[in-house]
């Protein structure tokens, strides 16, 4: 990743303060800087926008998926942006995310504040939100908490289909997914088993495929299912259809079968039911399948910038 050196310059003169609403940084609070993001740089005394947008260079040219910036420079971004170093006539640092915004700008990124005050960049080529991966197992704050709770609501009540479009596609899409694919899911012919396709290209230009079957109750292995529950067998069938299907990914232009698929419940997918799956399956494909039930959803939703949908 390369920045033109205007744009490196403005954002090394946002890190030194020679920039309005940003504070002024001297060699000294400049090497300070950089220690808080995590880093050993040293200002060696050397014209100071020069030898930040040197560093700034430095960091660009580590390893990142395309359309992306590495994850270093944003967490960069992010120390710079903290609203704690807000000033006096920019207390929201509104005025300062638009200077820092310009040079983004120009090389087709956008930075915003997500409704946890921190900072997020946004690929304005494809309109994908880049950020560094979140922890879903970590301690959350007061507000994702709240976050949470609004979810846990909005799954009691929501259908299969408002769980596919208003919580999972987004959470994939920020996930970074990418040609995510309802297949069919009003007609439940055409779906073969799955309800989503979806791809993700690694860092090597490889891509791998994934299925994906959701199941809006709790998954059991029970022969007798109560109301909202669904039977692991039903499951166990459409899973296998959907291994062997192959789909047609039309950037690519070929037809090509799921590498892995998906069981996803808003509800418990209990340790029962993950048993009788596996002991169905033989062992190549029981490594393909991944399970991800209610609690893997919300906590992935709250960690990452995605608005609760309203409750209707």
């Amino acid at each position: 990743m390369r920045f033109k050196d205007r744009n490196l310059r403005s954002i090394a003169e946002c890190i030194i303060g020679d920039q309005k609403y940003f504070p002024y940084r001297s060699s000294s609070y400049i090497t300070e800087f950089f220690d808080e993001c995590d880093l050993s740089y040293v200002h060696d005394g050397t014209t100071r926008w020069w030898w930040t947008s040197e560093r700034l260079k430095e960091l660009l040219e580590e390893p990142c998926l395309n359309d992306s910036l590495p994850d270093r420079f944003i967490h960069v971004l992010r120390i710079l942006m903290h609203k704690s170093d807000a000033t006096e006539d920019d207390p929201e640092r509104i005025n300062a995310l638009i200077e820092l915004n310009k040079p983004l700008s120009r090389e087709g990124y956008e930075a915003f504040y997500g409704i946890d005050n921190n900072l997020y960049i946004k690929n304005l080529h494809n309109n994908q939100t880049i950020k560094p991966v979140e922890n879903p197992h970590r301690i959350f704050s007061e507000i994702e908490i709240k976050k949470r709770q609004q979810l846990i609501s909005y799954l009691d009540v929501c259908s299969e289909d408002q769980l596919i479009e208003n919580i999972l596609l987004p959470l994939f899409r920020i996930l970074g997914f990418q040609r995510i694919t309802v297949a069919g899911h009003r007609d439940k012919a055409l779906e073969y088993g799955k309800d989503i396709w979806m791809k993700l290209m690694l860092p090597t230009q490889h891509i791998i495929y994934f299925g994906i079957q959701v199941k809006k109750g709790k998954l059991d292995s029970s022969g007798m299912t109560k109301t909202g529950n669904h039977n692991i067998a039903e499951i166990y069938n459409q899973t296998t259809m959907m291994l062997g299907h192959e789909i047609f990914d039309p950037e690519t232009n070929k037809r090509v079968l799921v590498d892995h698929a998906y069981i996803i419940a808003g509800g418990e997918i209990t340790k029962a039911a993950r048993n009788w799956l596996g002991g169905k399956l033989d062992a190549n494909k029981r490594s393909q399948i991944i399970f991800m039930d209610r609690e893997d959803i919300l906590n992935l939703f709250t960690v990452n910038s995605i608005d609760v949908p309203e409750i209707v």
